[in-house]
Protein backbone atom coordinates (compact mmCIF):
# COMPACT_ATOMS: atom_id res chain seq x y z
CA UNK A 1 0.00 0.00 0.00
CA UNK A 2 2.85 2.27 0.69
CA UNK A 3 4.08 2.06 -2.65
CA UNK A 4 0.68 3.11 -3.58
CA UNK A 5 0.38 6.22 -1.64
CA UNK A 6 4.25 7.11 -2.78
CA UNK A 7 3.44 6.89 -6.34
CA UNK A 8 0.48 9.22 -5.95
CA UNK A 9 2.55 11.66 -4.04
CA UNK A 10 5.10 11.58 -6.75
CA UNK A 11 2.28 12.07 -9.63
CA UNK A 12 0.80 14.97 -7.55
CA UNK A 13 4.40 16.52 -7.08
CA UNK A 14 4.95 16.47 -10.89
CA UNK A 15 1.27 17.66 -11.93
CA UNK A 16 1.33 20.88 -9.32
CA UNK A 17 5.34 21.13 -10.14
CA UNK A 18 4.41 21.77 -13.77
CA UNK A 19 1.23 24.13 -12.82
CA UNK A 20 2.66 26.09 -10.34
CA UNK A 21 5.75 27.28 -12.49
CA UNK A 22 2.70 27.89 -15.36
CA UNK A 23 1.35 30.43 -12.91
CA UNK A 24 4.06 31.70 -11.93
CA UNK A 25 4.60 33.06 -15.43
CA UNK A 26 1.66 33.53 -16.12
CA UNK A 27 1.84 36.54 -13.06
CA UNK A 28 5.46 37.78 -14.35
CA UNK A 29 4.07 38.54 -17.79
CA UNK A 30 1.43 40.52 -16.06
CA UNK A 31 3.79 42.56 -14.61
CA UNK A 32 3.84 41.46 -11.01
CA UNK A 33 7.32 41.53 -9.62
CA UNK A 34 8.94 38.10 -9.40
CA UNK A 35 10.19 38.87 -5.61
CA UNK A 36 6.94 39.81 -4.75
CA UNK A 37 5.08 36.63 -6.01
CA UNK A 38 8.06 34.50 -4.42
CA UNK A 39 6.91 36.20 -0.96
CA UNK A 40 2.97 36.09 -1.44
CA UNK A 41 3.24 32.12 -2.60
CA UNK A 42 4.67 31.51 1.09
CA UNK A 43 2.59 33.81 2.75
CA UNK A 44 -0.57 32.30 1.61
CA UNK A 45 0.85 28.75 2.47
CA UNK A 46 1.43 30.54 5.73
CA UNK A 47 -1.83 31.13 6.19
CA UNK A 48 -2.53 27.02 5.43
CA UNK A 49 -0.44 25.83 7.94
CA UNK A 50 -2.07 27.74 11.01
CA UNK A 51 -4.17 24.46 11.36
CA UNK A 52 -1.25 22.57 11.23
CA UNK A 53 0.33 23.65 14.04
CA UNK A 54 -2.07 22.10 16.95
CA UNK A 55 -1.89 19.01 14.95
CA UNK A 56 2.28 18.68 15.00
CA UNK A 57 4.84 18.11 17.59
CA UNK A 58 7.74 20.68 16.43
CA UNK A 59 10.79 20.33 18.30
CA UNK A 60 12.08 23.66 18.88
CA UNK A 61 14.22 22.37 21.66
CA UNK A 62 16.36 20.75 19.20
CA UNK A 63 18.90 22.78 18.06
CA UNK A 64 19.89 20.54 14.70
CA UNK A 65 16.33 20.65 13.86
CA UNK A 66 16.06 24.99 14.05
CA UNK A 67 19.82 25.01 12.20
CA UNK A 68 18.09 23.02 9.34
CA UNK A 69 15.13 24.06 9.29
CA UNK A 70 16.58 27.71 8.78
CA UNK A 71 19.23 26.52 6.04
CA UNK A 72 16.03 24.50 4.53
CA UNK A 73 13.94 27.85 4.28
CA UNK A 74 16.64 30.55 3.44
CA UNK A 75 17.24 28.08 0.45
CA UNK A 76 13.81 27.76 -0.43
CA UNK A 77 12.81 30.70 -0.99
CA UNK A 78 15.93 31.57 -2.92
CA UNK A 79 15.32 28.95 -4.92
CA UNK A 80 11.78 29.82 -6.04
CA UNK A 81 13.12 33.50 -6.15
CA UNK A 82 15.32 32.83 -8.60
CA UNK A 83 12.81 29.82 -10.47
CA UNK A 84 10.49 32.95 -10.85
CA UNK A 85 12.86 35.48 -11.96
CA UNK A 86 13.55 32.63 -14.67
CA UNK A 87 10.28 32.33 -15.92
CA UNK A 88 9.83 35.99 -16.32
CA UNK A 89 12.36 36.01 -19.64
CA UNK A 90 12.53 32.31 -20.32
CA UNK A 91 10.47 29.77 -21.67
CA UNK A 92 8.96 27.38 -19.48
CA UNK A 93 9.56 24.59 -22.40
CA UNK A 94 13.52 25.42 -22.01
CA UNK A 95 13.31 26.12 -18.10
CA UNK A 96 11.68 23.11 -17.83
CA UNK A 97 14.36 20.86 -18.82
CA UNK A 98 17.12 22.41 -17.21
CA UNK A 99 16.58 20.99 -14.17
CA UNK A 100 17.61 18.08 -15.20
CA UNK A 101 21.97 19.49 -14.81
CA UNK A 102 20.52 19.14 -11.01
CA UNK A 103 22.19 15.70 -11.24
CA UNK A 104 25.29 16.99 -12.69
CA UNK A 105 25.65 19.14 -9.56
CA UNK A 106 24.96 16.97 -7.54
CA UNK A 107 27.83 14.88 -9.23
CA UNK A 108 30.07 17.54 -8.51
CA UNK A 109 28.90 18.42 -4.85
CA UNK A 110 29.64 14.88 -4.28
CA UNK A 111 33.32 14.96 -5.63
CA UNK A 112 34.01 18.40 -3.92
CA UNK A 113 33.03 17.38 -0.52
CA UNK A 114 32.34 13.83 -0.23
CA UNK A 115 35.35 12.87 -2.74
CA UNK A 116 32.88 10.62 -4.43
CA UNK A 117 33.63 10.18 -8.54
CA UNK A 118 31.41 9.11 -11.06
CA UNK A 119 31.54 5.59 -12.28
CA UNK A 120 30.70 4.82 -16.14
CA UNK A 121 27.27 5.39 -15.85
CA UNK A 122 27.48 8.65 -14.35
CA UNK A 123 29.69 9.72 -17.28
CA UNK A 124 27.19 7.90 -19.86
CA UNK A 125 24.41 10.06 -17.74
CA UNK A 126 26.57 13.39 -18.25
CA UNK A 127 27.22 12.72 -22.04
CA UNK A 128 23.04 12.15 -22.42
CA UNK A 129 22.45 15.65 -20.27
CA UNK A 130 24.88 17.36 -23.11
CA UNK A 131 23.78 15.94 -26.08
CA UNK A 132 19.67 16.77 -25.18
CA UNK A 133 20.74 20.02 -24.12
CA UNK A 134 21.70 20.72 -27.27
CA UNK A 135 18.43 19.70 -28.73
CA UNK A 136 16.88 22.60 -26.62
CA UNK A 137 19.41 25.06 -26.60
CA UNK A 138 20.89 24.40 -29.79
CA UNK A 139 24.32 26.41 -28.66
CA UNK A 140 26.61 26.76 -25.63
CA UNK A 141 26.11 30.60 -25.83
CA UNK A 142 22.55 29.88 -24.57
CA UNK A 143 24.19 29.70 -21.28
CA UNK A 144 24.78 33.40 -21.01
CA UNK A 145 21.60 34.04 -20.97
CA UNK A 146 19.75 35.37 -18.04
CA UNK A 147 16.77 32.83 -17.76
CA UNK A 148 19.37 30.51 -17.80
CA UNK A 149 21.73 31.42 -15.04
CA UNK A 150 18.57 32.10 -13.10
CA UNK A 151 17.28 28.49 -13.75
CA UNK A 152 20.49 26.94 -12.94
CA UNK A 153 21.10 28.94 -9.63
CA UNK A 154 17.33 27.83 -8.81
CA UNK A 155 18.26 23.98 -9.50
CA UNK A 156 21.68 24.86 -7.45
CA UNK A 157 19.66 25.94 -4.95
CA UNK A 158 16.70 23.28 -4.82
CA UNK A 159 19.68 20.56 -4.37
CA UNK A 160 20.77 21.94 -1.21
CA UNK A 161 17.41 22.05 -0.06
CA UNK A 162 16.53 18.71 -0.80
CA UNK A 163 19.14 17.56 1.47
CA UNK A 164 17.97 20.06 4.33
CA UNK A 165 14.46 18.83 4.09
CA UNK A 166 15.02 15.40 4.36
CA UNK A 167 16.92 16.23 7.80
CA UNK A 168 14.21 17.67 9.14
CA UNK A 169 11.76 15.44 8.19
CA UNK A 170 14.06 12.85 10.17
CA UNK A 171 13.91 14.97 13.11
CA UNK A 172 10.34 15.71 13.04
CA UNK A 173 7.52 14.58 10.53
CA UNK A 174 6.29 15.52 7.19
CA UNK A 175 3.71 18.16 8.41
CA UNK A 176 6.26 19.94 10.68
CA UNK A 177 8.62 20.21 7.49
CA UNK A 178 6.09 21.17 5.51
CA UNK A 179 5.30 24.11 8.29
CA UNK A 180 8.56 25.15 8.57
CA UNK A 181 9.09 25.23 4.84
CA UNK A 182 6.08 27.91 4.89
CA UNK A 183 6.64 30.02 7.66
CA UNK A 184 10.52 30.48 7.25
CA UNK A 185 10.46 30.54 3.26
CA UNK A 186 8.26 33.38 3.77
CA UNK A 187 9.91 35.05 6.34
CA UNK A 188 13.19 34.76 4.14
CA UNK A 189 11.48 35.79 0.83
CA UNK A 190 9.92 38.78 2.69
CA UNK A 191 13.62 40.05 3.72
CA UNK A 192 14.77 38.80 -0.05
CA UNK A 193 11.76 41.14 -1.26
CA UNK A 194 12.32 44.15 0.97
CA UNK A 195 16.17 44.01 -0.16
CA UNK A 196 15.64 44.06 -4.14
CA UNK A 197 12.60 45.49 -4.51
CA UNK A 198 12.44 48.32 -1.72
CA UNK A 199 11.28 51.78 -3.20
CA UNK A 200 10.26 50.16 -5.84
CA UNK A 201 7.38 47.97 -3.99
CA UNK A 202 3.92 47.19 -5.96
CA UNK A 203 0.94 45.98 -4.42
CA UNK A 204 -0.01 43.01 -6.56
CA UNK A 205 -3.27 43.19 -8.73
CA UNK A 206 -6.12 42.35 -7.17
CA UNK A 207 -7.44 41.39 -10.77
CA UNK A 208 -4.58 38.55 -10.39
CA UNK A 209 -5.87 36.87 -6.42
CA UNK A 210 -7.04 33.77 -8.18
CA UNK A 211 -3.52 33.10 -9.66
CA UNK A 212 -2.15 33.92 -6.55
CA UNK A 213 -4.47 31.47 -4.05
CA UNK A 214 -4.03 28.71 -7.17
CA UNK A 215 -0.08 29.03 -7.31
CA UNK A 216 -0.13 28.65 -3.46
CA UNK A 217 -2.04 25.68 -3.60
CA UNK A 218 -0.08 24.25 -6.48
CA UNK A 219 2.85 25.40 -4.43
CA UNK A 220 1.80 23.87 -1.63
CA UNK A 221 0.84 20.54 -2.68
CA UNK A 222 4.36 20.17 -4.01
CA UNK A 223 5.99 21.00 -0.73
CA UNK A 224 3.65 18.67 1.29
CA UNK A 225 3.84 15.75 -1.51
CA UNK A 226 7.91 16.53 -1.81
CA UNK A 227 8.21 16.26 1.83
CA UNK A 228 5.84 12.79 1.96
CA UNK A 229 8.28 11.46 -0.72
CA UNK A 230 11.25 12.25 1.05
CA UNK A 231 10.32 10.51 4.28
CA UNK A 232 9.70 7.75 2.16
CA UNK A 233 12.28 6.68 -0.76
CA UNK A 234 16.07 7.70 -1.16
CA UNK A 235 16.33 11.39 -2.44
CA UNK A 236 18.12 10.30 -5.45
CA UNK A 237 15.88 8.41 -6.85
CA UNK A 238 13.09 10.48 -5.73
CA UNK A 239 14.62 13.43 -7.48
CA UNK A 240 15.59 10.95 -10.70
CA UNK A 241 11.46 10.38 -10.71
CA UNK A 242 10.34 14.43 -9.96
CA UNK A 243 12.08 14.64 -13.51
CA UNK A 244 9.74 13.30 -15.35
CA UNK A 245 7.51 17.40 -14.75
CA UNK A 246 10.25 18.42 -17.51
CA UNK A 247 8.03 16.73 -19.98
CA UNK A 248 4.98 18.52 -18.62
CA UNK A 249 6.09 21.81 -18.70
CA UNK A 250 7.37 21.63 -22.86
CA UNK A 251 3.72 20.74 -23.56
CA UNK A 252 2.82 23.28 -21.69
CA UNK A 253 5.15 25.45 -23.02
CA UNK A 254 3.98 24.65 -26.31
CA UNK A 255 0.34 24.48 -25.55
CA UNK A 256 -0.30 27.89 -23.42
CA UNK A 257 2.55 30.19 -24.23
CA UNK A 258 3.56 29.16 -28.03
CA UNK A 259 6.43 28.23 -27.43
CA UNK A 260 8.15 27.06 -30.79
CA UNK A 261 10.13 23.48 -31.94
CA UNK A 262 8.18 21.14 -29.79
CA UNK A 263 9.18 17.57 -31.21
CA UNK A 264 12.57 19.15 -30.56
CA UNK A 265 12.52 19.73 -27.18
CA UNK A 266 10.43 16.60 -26.23
CA UNK A 267 13.18 14.39 -28.20
CA UNK A 268 15.89 16.81 -26.15
CA UNK A 269 14.04 16.23 -22.98
CA UNK A 270 13.85 12.65 -23.14
CA UNK A 271 17.40 12.21 -23.88
CA UNK A 272 18.16 14.30 -20.70
CA UNK A 273 15.52 12.80 -18.63
CA UNK A 274 17.51 9.40 -19.36
CA UNK A 275 20.73 10.69 -18.39
CA UNK A 276 19.58 12.03 -15.43
CA UNK A 277 18.35 9.12 -14.16
CA UNK A 278 21.42 7.35 -14.93
CA UNK A 279 23.73 9.59 -12.57
CA UNK A 280 21.21 9.56 -9.52
CA UNK A 281 20.39 6.03 -9.71
CA UNK A 282 23.60 4.26 -10.96
CA UNK A 283 26.25 7.10 -11.71
CA UNK A 284 27.99 7.03 -8.11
Amino acid sequence: MQILYNFLAIIIRILTNSMSNVFQKKLSLEDENPVVVNFINYFILCIFSIPLIFLANIPITNINFIIYALLGGLTGAICNCFMVLALKRGELSVLGPINSYKAIIGLIFGMIILHEFPNIFGLIGIALIIIGSYFILETPKAFLKKDIQYRIYALIFSAIEAVFIKKVIILSSITTSFITSSFLGAIFSFIIMSIFSGKNFKIPSRKHTIIYILTAICFGLMTFTTAYVFRYMNVGYALSLFQLSIIINVILGYKLFNEKNLLKKLIGSLIILIGSATIMIYGH
